[in-house]
């Protein structure tokens, strides 16, 4: 068998059409799904930076004549006081509904869940999962009816002597935090049960021998082993939370007032309501940087390369 370098010029230039036939058949393979990627996917994101820096309307006189605007749209939303409002409002809603809630509870129902059964493991994956996978407009409806002033909740109230709350105008930020984390603690659940069960379980037999607690074995051994995954999980957490809008206009509709106004309401407001698509579209940039710059500090501060 003749070997590269022993093959004839001839057979050399025979290779090599042969070669570019193939990359040629593979770009026109996937050539449809690079189209159907420019046209859906790079050319809306180019678009929506475009028009963030324009004065798009959908009405009045900025809506016949499309003009660049540079940085005026930012310049009114950072002297906006709903906008800063909303920024606060964003931040609580992801610190306590994705940080700290789904993070926190989906990893203590994994732990929990690890050294049982599989039929009670599977039991529990079902009723956790089954709000996971209801639409977000039939849990805002569900939790509505859950927390309104003739709700279940006050009905209980009432039956143990205790005076019924509107917690729909009285705590309206806990309403929408507690909903949102029923409906997508599942996801870091099924995140961390995968991850924990790869944990070698050698390893901790090894540091019950050794005398570590239970404890001493979560938060010595299996955290740092599990460390990408949770980095990753809150990325994920973190960049679906911040698109959070069914869920909260839905049940307060952004109230009362501006109490439960998160960014992707107000982007709503501006873009929908008042029809200003440039202001709107400004918005959800700095959605955008939001997810950029949360998703570089969890990296950085738990020391993970994903």
């Amino acid at each position: 068998m003749q070997t590269n370098a022993e093959l004839s010029p001839a057979n050399e230039i025979k290779e090599k059409k042969k070669k570019d036939h193939i990359l040629l058949r593979s770009i026109l393979f996937l050539l449809p799904s690079w189209i159907i990627l420019l046209v859906f996917f790079v050319g809306p994101i180019l678009l929506t930076f475009y028009f963030a820096f324009t004065n798009l309307s959908l009405t009045g006189s900025q809506a016949k004549s499309l003009e660049f605007i540079g940085f005026q749209n930012f310049t009114t939303m950072f002297q906006d006081p709903n906008f800063r409002i909303s920024m606060l409002n964003t931040i609580v809603f992801l610190l306590f509904s994705a940080v700290v809630g789904q993070q926190v509870l989906g990893f203590i129902l994994a732990v929990l869940m690890k050294e049982r059964n599989k039929s009670f493991r599977r039991i529990i994956g079902i009723i956790v999962i089954a709000g996971w996978v209801t639409p977000e407009i039939v849990v805002a409806f569900c939790w509505v009816t859950f927390l309104s002033d003739n709700g279940t909740l006050n009905m209980i109230f009432q039956f143990i002597g205790l005076k019924p709350v509107a917690w729909l105008f009285t705590f309206p930020m806990v309403s929408v935090v507690i909903a949102n984390i029923w409906h997508g603690t599942a996801f870091s659940m099924l995140v961390f049960q995968a991850s924990l069960d790869d944990v070698p379980k050698s390893v901790e037999e090894a540091a019950k021998i050794d005398g570590a607690s239970r404890l001493q074995i979560l938060l010595k051994i299996v955290l740092p082993m599990v460390k990408g995954s949770i980095v990753t999980n809150m990325i994920l957490v973190t960049l679906q939370t911040l698109g959070v809008f069914t869920l909260i206009f839905a049940m307060t509709g952004g109230g009362p007032g501006t109490d439960t106004q998160t960014l992707p309401i107000f982007m709503y407001n501006q873009a929908f309501v008042n029809y200003q698509l440039g202001y709107g579209t400004a918005i959800s940039l700095i959605l955008l940087l939001i997810g950029i710059v949360s998703s570089l500090i969890y990296m950085k501060y738990l020391k993970v390369k994903i």
